[in-house]
């Protein structure tokens, strides 16, 4: 996959900010270089930035062999503090005032490589390529471990049903370190095409002028991407070079979602729902753009190479349109499993190419699914998965008697304690969780059952919302 790239030559393939490009054959000559003092199955840290020194240092570190623990550098220092003790990798590329410290080997643009000094007591899986974080908010050292077959089965399958071409120009809308920003580089390099590398967010005029100026064909979004789109007014913007939008890291509504495929039929775009999770590398379903009205809400059908089943509370598979049970995927692009430590970077394959998502769904008479909720206590605050069990005990570990609550976008902690504002300050401080995805709420008590155990259901009834 990332070898074929030697084929490319002087084809653009990463467009700056400022105007300025790499060509394919300045992008190798940099990978190589960042790379060349490691060895293959290495373990090396990358903490990246949407730019072109961390895309450089992800391809050389792809072609060198080695393992990669990928972290956008927004994530707290002491997170990172504490990752670099649970996998002990032999290097850490990052921006140089990081304040990661170390032997340097090399430089690259404003990224430094640099060598930690742990001993190597652990064993590294010879299929193992790169650690992705999937909740990883509350500090959690838990990674998705997923390997070159994933990587490439994946990119390979999402190519194909986008029909992403050479003369394709993605946008950067989301972290290089999130699964489904990933997966957008990856298709695009492997197919030839190139990336427009930016840091900033819709809300930022030059982030428009970027795509306006370089002619960026495509960009994906989470639910808040879309969010923001329409408060935007996105469907008065002049965009002549997109051709389509891709969405997923969570449920677009069907109203928003049918909005949206209104906006990009009258402008001539494509509009294409997808469903993924890391643990599946990145995508599992998708929406064909011509079904984007008729069944707006449904995540579609699987990917290429993919399947979907249902498995009913007794374990049964269920097999008759519209009864909801636990969605199942299997395919080439699910993921081993978890890490927790570096001595979990030996396993093997645990998962044996089939996912139990976690997610409650139904299909309907023509087989396409729509989720109808969660089998567990997860959300997604803005793309990022939370687990609500582990916000509850964080929020314990600092005093505040809590329960968590709420859906995408919206986490909802209700607590006993009367101070709200030291129960905001400690969930920020202790954690990456966005600021504006959660709300306080003071009650008298928790609601329980006799056996102690939390009646979620009956949180929402109660409290006042003291969190504004």
């Amino acid at each position: 996959m990332f070898s074929r790239m030697d084929s490319l030559g002087d084809d653009i393939c990463l467009v700056l900010e400022s105007g300025g490009f790499f060509s394919y054959r300045d992008l190798l000559n940099s990978a190589s270089m960042i790379a060349s003092s490691l060895r293959p199955r290495d373990v090396v840290m990358l903490i990246c930035r949407n730019d072109w020194e961390s895309v450089a240092a992800y391809v050389g570190f792809m072609r060198r062999g080695a393992v990669q623990v990928m972290m956008g550098d927004s994530v707290r220092m002491d997170y990172i503090a504490g990752l670099l003790e649970a996998y002990r990798p032999s290097y850490v590329f990052a921006p140089t005032d990081s304040g990661i410290s170390g032997e340097k080997v090399c430089e690259l643009g404003g990224y430094a490589l640099v060598s930690t000094g742990y001993e190597i007591d652990y064993e590294v899986h010879p299929d193992l390529a790169l650690l992705l974080s999937t909740s990883g908010s509350t500090g959690s050292p838990k990674l998705v471990r997923q390997t070159r077959r994933n990587i490439a089965a994946n990119t390979e399958s999402i190519i194909e049903y986008l029909r992403i071409a050479s003369g394709d120009r993605a946008i950067t809308t989301l972290p290089m370190s999130y699964t489904y920003g990933l997966s957008i580089i990856n298709t695009h390099l492997y197919a030839g095409a190139s990336l427009i590398l930016t840091n900033r967010t819709l809300m930022d005029r030059s982030f428009w002028d970027a795509l306006k100026k370089q002619g960026a064909t495509t960009f994906g979004g989470v639910p808040y991407t879309y969010e923001m789109l329409k408060k935007l007014r996105f469907g008065g913007m002049n965009l002549p070079s997109v051709r389509y939008l891709t969405q997923a890291g969570g449920k677009l509504s069907a109203g928003l979602s049918l909005e949206f495929a209104d906006i990009c039929a009258g402008k001539g775009m494509k509009f294409i729902v997808m469903y993924g999770q890391t643990e599946a590398t990145a995508r599992m379903s998708y929406l064909p753009w011509k079904y984007a009205r008729t069944k707006a809400g449904s995540i579609g059908v699987p990917i290429p190479g993919g399947s979907f089943s249902l498995k009913g509370a007794d374990g049964e598979e269920i097999r008759e349109p519209g009864v909801v049970g636990e969605l199942v995927y299997c395919g080439p692009n699910v993921t081993p499993g978890y890490a927790e430590n570096r001595f979990d970077l030996a396993k093997g394959d645990e998962r044996q190419g089939v996912l139990e998502t976690g997610d409650m769904a139904y299909f309907d008479d023509d087989g396409f699914y729509y989720i109808s909720g969660r089998k567990k206590r997860f959300l997604k605050l803005f793309g990022n998965r939370v687990n609500m069990d582990e916000i509850e005990a964080l929020m314990k570990s600092g005093g505040f008697d809590c329960a968590c609550g709420g859906s995408d976008d919206s986490l909802k902690i209700y607590t006993t304690s009367h101070d709200i504002a030291g129960a905001r300050a400690f969930l920020l401080e202790r954690s990456s969780v966005n600021p504006a995805g959660f709300s306080i709420i003071q009650v008298g008590e928790i609601p329980k059952n006799p056996a102690g155990k939390v009646l979620y259901r009956d949180l929402e009834f109660i409290g006042e919302d003291l969190s504004v």
